[in-house]
């Protein structure tokens, strides 16, 4: 099984020149932005919040707030099967750098980040979504979300993987708006205090399959706590620099395509639910089209079922059952 399934490793810079390559998901947060006429102010204003926030994190030994800027590359992660030389893009993440301009130092961050998969496209927006046609009470298929956690595992556990990068991925994601979360007394200096929601999400319950665990965390200075899926030890695997260079990238896109939440005028409380309905926030001067967005994950899933799901099913079928990590 081993032989048959193979990954391919490609980087791109993210900063204000980047065009989204045809396989990207257009979704996916960084190449949303990277569309229309506002295209290149888009990114431009996105980098620099992240920036911002990563120097108002970062802030000893660096009065002006100017010591550091982050460097974004895209990974994107290929999957070729039995060696046939069709590739499918199989997973998009983000991988951070930190450039100490005191020092002179390029520091390396964390990959993972965002998460962009074709593959959860089809779970959600196609295989859910049928399974829960019609019927009376939502329900979950058997087996939802096997196939897509294991080919996650198996890349995470491969050789390929670790030639590229020295640590697991860690995602980062927002809360989910229809749980409620409570405050605990746990204060990390960078991922500030720590929240418990009151029951599992299906978002959860998916990235668990994936081999990641979760837990909340709002930073100091954000309104709202953030979802931290990792391998591991969060709070002993990652220095505090590579934590704020996850906090920086995924709370900019937050702000941007949930301001509701994440640019609210209120600060969370010890028992908080997230609104997307909140009229009590401030926008970015960044433009994106959120309804789109939703809509083309049909499509996205469909590309999914046509060109993977339907054309290998004996295979990953046979794959889902045998592999054990």
């Amino acid at each position: 099984m081993n032989k048959d399934i193979t990954f391919t490793i490609k980087s791109i810079r993210l900063d204000e020149n980047y065009q989204p390559s045809d396989s990207t998901r257009i979704t996916t947060n960084f190449a949303n932005l990277a569309r229309g006429e506002c295209r290149k102010q888009n990114l431009t204003n996105a980098l620099t919040m992240i920036d911002n926030r990563f120097n108002a994190l970062a802030s000893w030994d660096n009065p002006k707030a100017d010591r550091y800027s982050v460097e974004l590359e895209i990974i994107s992660v290929d999957l070729d099967i039995a060696g046939g030389g069709q590739t499918f893009p199989s997973i998009e993440v983000l991988k951070t750098n930190i450039v100490d301009h005191q020092s002179g130092e390029r520091i390396e961050g964390i990959v993972g980040n965002n998460f962009s998969s074709y593959v959860r496209d089809y779970d959600f927006s196609i295989l859910l979504l049928e399974h829960n046609k019609d019927k009376p009470q939502f329900s979950i298929p058997d087996n939802f979300g096997e196939l897509h956690g294991k080919l996650f595992k198996y890349f995470v556990d491969s050789a390929t993987y670790k030639a590229h990068f020295k640590k697991p991925p860690m995602i980062c994601l927002s809360v989910s708006d229809n749980k409620t979360y409570h405050r605990t007394e746990n204060l990390h200096p960078v991922l500030g205090f720590e929240y418990q929601p009151n029951e599992s999400s299906l978002t959860e319950q998916y990235f668990k399959k994936m081999g990641l665990a979760v837990r909340y965390f709002m930073p100091p200075n954000s309104v709202a706590p953030l979802a931290f899926y990792f391998f591991g030890d969060l709070l002993n695997d990652y220095t505090n620099i590579e934590l704020i260079s996850t906090i920086a990238t995924m709370e900019t896109f937050q702000k941007i395509y949930r301001p509701e939440i994440y640019n609210a005028n209120a600060v969370a409380g010890r028992l908080y639910q997230p609104n997307l309905k909140n009229s009590d926030h401030s926008v970015t001067q960044i433009v994106y089209d959120r309804e789109e967005r939703s809509k083309l994950a049909v499509k996205q899933g469909k590309f999914a079922q046509e060109y993977f799901i339907k054309p290998y099913q004996s295979f990953l079928e046979q794959f889902s059952a045998n592999y054990v990590l």
